[in-house]
Order: structure tokens, then C-alpha cells, then sequence
């Protein structure tokens, strides 16, 4: 388990955080494209660190979050159990405001494994090609999922592409490499 932010009213960057904004957010880090290392040119890759802490931090995030990296998985390795997983974790805890690292071309099933959460606003969200690469959507798809946690309703979301899509509502349209709503 990460921390960073917890004392009020730190600082970063020279930014002050006014106290009582945001909330605590709780992030769980299951792996994906997000975090990849690659190897070499066959695409040997990695499941790494979770890098949303360096994501945030180099972004100047100025609220409270806690980082679970739960598992390293390719979506595509997921099963059930780590489905479960997943959801029990969400559900364990009392936090009102979780954002989930994921890889994308099992998202959605992932979300519709969440299912009903309560009072929690839930957002998946990862990239297309990974944090640690110096052109990559993770910095975008991170910053529009911290907006989507603080302004939706309760809720399971997922933020890819410059949208916000009902958790039940999208796909992965890999010809175009792209979330699309249905």
C-alpha cells in the first residue's frame, strides 16, 4: 500500500492544497498496458510497478490517495477469481471514491463483474500504450478518471478516450483501438 498526500494543507510543486477539498481516493493497481515494460522488438513485455503514483505525482495531484497494487495481470490473463478479487477489495473498504488501473481489452467485463456498489463512485480506466512510454494516453485517461470520481454519481465508469462512458454501455472496438459507446 502507497500513501502520498496525507498531511493536510502539504505542498507541491509550490501548490497549496486548500483544506477539506476532493476526498480521499482510493486506487487499485491490477496491471494492464498502463504499467508494461517492454523488452525488445517481439514486444517481450512486463507487467511493472504501478506507475500512477508517478502519474499524479508529476501531474501535481493535490489530494489524498492510496494506491493497492493488487495484481500484475494482463487483462487478457484475468479469471474470475481475480474478477472477485476485485471486487471484494472495492467492497471491503469504506472508501466512497475508487479509481481502478486496468488493462483495456478486458475492462468491461471487469466492470460488469463489479456490479452493484453501493454509495461508491467506481472508475476503470488505462491506456493504449503504456505510462513508461514518452507518447502514451495513460497521463489523459488518469486525469479524466481523478475528474469522472469526483463529479459522477454513484456508479461503476469507465474513462478512456476523452469520455466518460456508463460501465454497461461501452466496448472496445479494437479495429479502431478505441472505447465506443453501444
Amino acid at each position: 500500500m502507497v500513501r502520498a498526500g496525507s498531511l493536510p494543507g502539504y505542498t507541491l510543486r509550490g501548490y497549496q492544497r486548500p483544506p477539506g477539498i476532493f476526498m480521499h481516493l482510493k486506487i487499485i493497481a491490477t496491471g494492464g498496458t498502463i504499467d508494461k515494460i517492454y523488452f525488445d522488438a517481439n514486444s517481450e513485455f512486463e507487467i511493472g510497478e504501478p506507475l500512477i503514483g508517478k502519474v499524479l505525482q508529476d501531474g501535481g495531484a493535490a489530494f489524498d490517495y492510496e494506491i493497492i497494487p493488487l495484481m500484475r495481470r494482463d487483462s487478457l490473463d484475468l479469471t474470475e477469481e481475480d474478477r472477485k478479487l476485485i471486487r471484494d477489495t472495492v467492497m471491503a473498504d469504506g472508501s466512497r471514491h475508487v479509481l481502478i488501473t486496468h488493462g483495456t481489452d478486458t475492462m468491461t467485463e471487469t466492470a460488469a463483474a463489479l456490479g452493484d456498489v453501493g454509495e461508491r463512485t467506481v472508475i476503470l480506466t488505462g491506456a493504449l500504450s503504456p505510462a513508461r512510454f514518452q507518447i502514451t494516453d495513460a497521463v489523459f485517461n488518469v486525469g479524466l478518471a481523478v475528474g469522472a470520481v469526483q463529479s459522477k454519481p454513484p456508479g461503476v465508469y469507465i474513462a478512456m478516450n476523452g469520455r466518460i462512458f456508463d460501465a454497461d454501455k461501452v466496448h472496445k472496438n479494437r479495429e479502431r483501438n478505441c472505447f465506443e459507446e453501444i
